[in-house]
């Protein structure tokens, strides 16, 4: 990549990481292959065998070494008592041993590879019963496989603990706008990228993610202060609630009797998306600094090992401390002089260009950008405080860019002549101006087939220089779908294990999003929901209640009905969350059993505007 700033890379000769990512192995599984129940492949560590050689000029040296680590496969001891299995999923499942059973910490993101590694540990620990699940955050993979662990049945009696807020944000961030971030992670983990020194290396935070079954039970336990104690199944653990870090809702703890902490998702051996190019809620880099900050001094004195929910521990009190020390100064550093650079003046991409790393954090390996980048995380940054606009009204109301790409190439002279310079940007090394220009070519017209590989081409350079995994993918992906088109591999987040642990307004909220509004705009109707399992469903508190919905101008809005309603609804449905779900998924409401009573066509003429979205729709061509 063009960056004309010298890189300086930390030693090579430091093979500290490489030394802890081995301490405490146990054993591996033997194939590192997962399948699913009709024999198809849902996680393949062993394709990254090809790491152990040497890195080729197709991979930037820094990643190459960082997916040589993070493809270390199998069981580990971190302390007595305390294990984890690694690099059967992009995190890590930790198993603390309690008194009759075992403590599963973030299983995984698949049913399946989650079912493996208990599995594996089960085979060189004993058949340990799971007697608790602690959730770190709500980001799917480190929910994703609880039923891996917890089979339907299994977790009655069984604590589930997780940071308060847990349940809403993995909602909002897995349901709300999944379609969405499902298609655009399949560009930022390289999904159907081949695994290769010309493909697919890694994610930076793991080697990718499984595609297995995705589950969910909800937390029976809420965290909600720091200093929270709970004991579960004989293992004691001290709480510190860490929100609006790396998840919106997020949590660090100890376990005091073991001296281990354990630090979530907040502090890895890699920069951190302050911004995941996914998409997600922008992170507040700032807090970010604090809680780690806070940890240091809230922990002081009792762990003699951190460990995380992705890569590798790091052992000595002394040796954790500078690691979050640096971690913390990290994106401390990151958030203030973006505001500095921002409150001078200067946009978001401008502070791209401007900020730089001091030696001490850019030497440090796992300050390195693999995951998130110091470029993409200013931006963040700038977009937390000042959001999308950069305050030259020429950006205010520009053409989409499809419109604004035809301009362009009508400017530049026309296709033959906007292709014949953006050659020769690309032959003289701007291969960034030449992906612009070419990206205008291709959505001026997608069907020219000399500008679509010769934006393939320069993607391709562009992917084999990156450091940052997620950039890499993005553009190989991009070079991918160019050549052979869109093939649909996403991760269903939608499926009724899912909707299942949602609770009853979560329901009808992901269903307002889906509302076809301007085919809705004059329609006026009102439906009532009596729920006979209470507000949220099975096992929820209170008796029945009612919840109306409005469908009005377009927008679908709910409330819980505190009294006899003002004015009777078109239709009310007597159900419980089992027979809702069942319509949701298209059921007749007489084959469910639902009490009607009203005009049973509403409910027809309601899910008449409800949209399917396209989980292929289109990214590098318009």
């Amino acid at each position: 990549m063009d960056d004309p700033r010298p890189e300086t890379l930390p030693s090579f000769e430091d093979t500290t990481d490489f030394d802890d990512a081995d301490r405490g192995f146990v054993a591996a599984l033997v194939p590192g292959v997962v399948k699913a129940a009709d024999g198809r492949t849902v996680w393949d560590d062993d394709a990254y065998g090809f790491l152990d050689g040497e890195c080729p000029d197709t991979a930037h040296p820094g990643l190459w070494r960082q997916g040589r680590l993070c493809s270390r496969q199998g069981l580990y001891e971190v302390t007595e008592g305390i294990y984890q299995v690694r690099g059967l999923d992009m995190s890590n499942m930790t198993l603390v041993e309690g008194e009759r059973g075992v403590v599963v910490v973030d299983p995984l993101i698949s049913v399946e590879t989650a079912a493996a590694a208990l599995a594996l540990y089960r085979e060189h620990r004993g058949e340990r019963p799971v007697t608790g699940v602690i959730y770190t955050h709500s980001h799917g993979d480190h929910f994703g496989g609880v039923r891996g662990v917890l089979p339907h049945g299994a977790e009655e009696g069984v604590p589930i603990l997780a940071p308060a807020g847990f349940l809403e944000h993995a909602v909002s961030e897995n349901v709300y706008a999944g379609n969405a971030m499902s298609r655009r992670a399949t560009f930022m983990y390289g999904m159907g990228l081949p695994k290769g020194p010309r493909g697919q290396i890694g994610t930076g935070l793991g080697q990718g993610g499984s595609t297995g079954t995705i589950s969910l039970i909800p937390p029976t336990v809420d965290i909600t202060r720091t200093g929270q104690e709970e004991t579960v199944d004989g293992v004691r653990i001290v709480f510190q609630l860490t929100p609006g870090t790396e998840a919106p809702a997020e949590m660090n703890f100890l376990f005091p009797d073991h001296r281990a902490l354990c630090l979530a998702e907040n502090a890895t051996h890699t920069m951190h998306n302050v911004l995941t190019l996914r998409g997600a809620v922008v992170r507040d880099s700032r807090i970010w600094a604090h809680y780690l900050d806070e940890a240091i001094e809230y922990f002081h004195g009792r762990y003699d090992v951190g460990f995380a929910s992705h890569h590798w521990p790091t052992w000595g009190h002394d040796a954790v401390v500078r690691f979050l020390g640096e971690q913390r100064d990290l994106y401390a550093y990151l958030h203030d002089q973006t505001l500095r650079l921002l409150n001078e003046g200067h946009t978001g991409p401008e502070i791209a260009e401007l900020i730089q790393l001091p030696p001490a954090l850019e030497k440090a390996w796992h300050a390195r950008g693999y995951y998130g980048s110091l470029s993409h995380n200013s931006k963040a940054v700038y977009q937390r405080y000042l959001g999308w606009y950069d305050g030259n009204p020429a950006h205010l109301w520009e053409h989409p860019p499809a419109a604004l790409a035809r301009r362009y190439v009508d400017l530049a002279g026309g296709p033959a002549a906007a292709l014949a310079r953006a050659r020769g940007y690309a032959e003289e090394g701007d291969l960034r101006f030449a992906a612009t220009l070419l990206n205008h070519l291709v959505f001026a017209d997608p069907e020219d087939a000399a500008a679509k590989e010769t934006l393939a081409g320069v993607y391709e350079r562009l992917g084999f220089g990156a450091e940052n995994a997620t950039w890499r993918n993005f553009y190989l992906r991009g070079a991918q779908e160019l050549r052979e088109g869109v093939v649909l591999d996403v991760v269903d987040m939608t499926n009724p294990e899912m909707a299942r642990a949602l609770t009853v307004p979560m329901l009808i909220d992901s269903l307002a999003v889906r509302i076809d509004g301007p085919r809705a705009w004059d329609d006026d109707l009102t439906l009532d929901l009596v729920l006979t399992d209470g507000p949220g469903g099975p096992g929820a508190p209170g008796g029945a209640v009612t919840r109306r919905l409005t469908l009005s101008r377009g927008a679908l809005t709910h409330r819980e009905l505190s009294g006899p309603p003002r004015s009777p609804a078109g239709l009310t449905l007597t159900l419980d969350k089992e027979r809702l779900l069942g319509l949701l998924a298209g059921r007749d409401p007489a084959e469910l059993g639902v009490g009607v009573d009203g005009d049973p066509a509403l409910l027809a003429r309601l899910f008449s505007y409800v949209t399917t979205p396209d989980p292929g729709f289109p990214v590098v061509t318009p």
